[in-house]
This record gives C-alpha cells, structure tokens and sequence, in this order.
C-alpha cells in the first residue's frame, strides 16, 4: 500500500492546490462546490449574468454582503477565471465586474439549480429579489408551451435597472437595456410587485408601487407563461 501511495502522481489542478482544496474529490460538482460554493459567491455570478456591473451595483443587489466580503469574493472568482476585471474609456471611467466566457457557462446550472429548489415547500417566493435575480427566475421558469403564437416585447424597469423581454415563436429572450416600442412596460421602485404580478398572479392594481402600461392582453400571455413548480410532498 505504501508503495501504491508513492507512486500515484496527481494531475497538475490537483498539485496546484486549486481543485481539492476542500474535499479532496475528482468529482467535477465538487470542483464546482469548490470555484463557486463559498458563501455569495454563486449569487455574485447570478447578478453578472446581464453584464458588467460596478462593485457599488453589486452591494446594491446583494444587500447583506459586506464590502470585504465582496472583495475577498470576487477576487476569488476571479483567480478562478470566472470574473474579471475591466476599466471602461472614458468619460465613465469605472472599473466593472464581468463574467468571462466560461463564467457565463454556469447559467444553466444556476437555473436548473433554482428550478429544483424552487420546487421545495420551505421555498419562500415572497422573500426580497435582486433586480437581476427577477431576469434570471424569468430565463427559468419561461414555459414556450404555454406561449402559443404570442409575439410580444416588454419593458421592465425595476429602479435605476433597464430590462427588455421578447416572446417570439415559443421562446424567451430577457436581457439588460432598452427595447424600441414595448408592448407593455412593467415599472417598480424594487422586484417584487413584478414577481408578484408573474409568479403569484396579482392583480396590478393590488401590487403597490407597480405601473403597468400598454397592451393588457400581450401582457396577460407573457405573465402566463410563467408558473412555479408544483411543490414536492
């Protein structure tokens, strides 16, 4: 056995104390655990799923962390080459945050992730979203059989956040920016009466602080293709 030992050379990740740092383990869910499962880190992805975003955006979407936590969080992620940094031309002049290629990779795993916890009863939809976090729940939950032949595009503007979303032939499209002649134009102070008008389908007027314009039957089809998972037993 203690031959065995000897002889077994691990691969240049392993030796480089990057991967099994925590458990060990060649399973790839446990690198994952290992890039993204501290603490923030997977929301810190999540709100850089629609683009660049300064450090003070980030602590505006994620209002418990705190600046060193931030700092120590995306430094690590981006020693892990899943952000990076970039200094925008003037006259903006800001450093923002990015997700690399790679980075946006871990879309589909966030979303499948939050499908299946959403699906739990402890799973409380009533809690505060982030204004990225509402986009993202859209991406997960859009349901193209429910579509039909609905053709419509929206805009949703949650505070200082500018969203587009577009229907077309069964699929989503749900983006960070401005879109030209919205059919409808959803519009809060945070994201929540917006959840509740698509998740828990409130009426607008019984959704303080929501102003919803435009075409109500367009708006009427987008909302109903988004329903939460049935809860398990």
């Amino acid at each position: 056995m203690k031959l065995q030992k000897e002889t077994i050379k691990r691969s240049p990740v392993v030796s480089s104390g990057r991967h099994g740092k925590w458990y060990d383990d060649a399973c790839g869910t446990a690198f994952a655990l290992e890039l993204i499962g501290e603490r923030w880190s997977l929301l810190i992805v999540r709100e850089l799923m629609f683009g660049g975003r300064r450090f003070s955006d980030l602590r505006g979407g994620l209002p418990g962390i705190s600046a060193k936590v931030l700092t120590e969080r995306l430094e690590s992620l981006e020693r892990a080459g899943i952000v990076r940094r970039r200094q925008l031309p003037p006259p903006t002049a800001a450093q923002v945050y990015e997700l690399t290629e790679w980075g946006y990779g871990a879309e589909t795993a966030i979303k499948e992730l939050g499908r299946w916890a959403a699906s739990s009863p402890d799973h409380d939809p009533t809690l505060p979203l982030s204004p990225a976090s509402l986009m993202l729940s859209f991406r997960t939950m859009f349901d193209g059989r429910r579509a039909g032949g609905l053709d419509a595009g929206g805009a949703i503007r949650v505070g200082a956040d500018r969203f587009f979303v577009k229907v077309a032939k069964g699929r989503l499209t749900a983006e960070r920016g401005e879109i030209e002649e919205p059919d409808f134009t959803l519009e809060a102070p945070a994201a929540m009466p917006i959840a509740g008008l698509v998740y828990g389908k409130a009426p607008p007027e019984a959704l303080p602080g929501l102003a919803v314009t435009g075409d109500r039957a367009k708006l009427a089809g987008y909302v109903d293709c988004f329903h939460l998972p049935k809860k398990v037993a």
